[in-house]
């Protein structure tokens, strides 16, 4: 496999896991998979994947999710641009500082996602709930670090 394919293809998996289906009961607890991989990829490789990768993720996040087009894609560009400007303080943190952190861009994320969702007319009913999915996320993201990082090592990904 080409190195350079491997963050696209990563993306692709983490937009896969978004489209599985759940019951209703455990949707709203969800972690943002591909915000999590894009935000993985900043963090690890800023001079390879810029907003252009994550802007076109977040599009395709946005047709698969059958919401307005670009919502995803807004926020999604966003929390890269802060991890590509955040990534060598990132890089160098814990774990947990690091799971905290991808917390606090995922929930600026959704937070963007529901004022564009308000401006329309078709925000949640449940606020708290919606805000379930970056809580989650908190819990997963050393595996998400984990995998990607072993992926990145195994196919020399620099």
């Amino acid at each position: 496999m080409s190195r350079w394919l491997l963050p696209p293809l990563t993306l692709l998996a983490g937009l896969l896991l978004v489209m599985l289906p759940l019951p209703s009961a455990a949707e709203p607890f969800r972690p943002d998979w591909v915000a999590m991989v894009a935000l993985y990829w900043a963090f690890a490789l800023p001079q390879r994947f810029g907003l252009v990768l994550a802007w076109m993720a977040g599009l395709l996040l946005d047709v698969s999710q059958g919401t307005l087009m670009g919502q995803h894609a807004l926020g999604l560009a966003l929390i890269t641009a802060i991890a590509l400007h955040m990534h060598q303080r990132v890089r160098l943190a814990p774990i947990v500082q690091q799971a905290l952190f991808v917390m606090s861009l995922l929930l600026i994320k959704q937070a963007l996602v529901l004022w564009i969702s308000g401006m329309i007319a078709r925000a949640p009913e449940d606020l708290w709930l919606y805000f379930a999915s970056p809580l989650v996320a908190v819990i997963f993201w050393p595996l998400v670090f984990v995998i990607l990082r072993d992926l990145r090592r195994r196919y020399n990904v620099s």
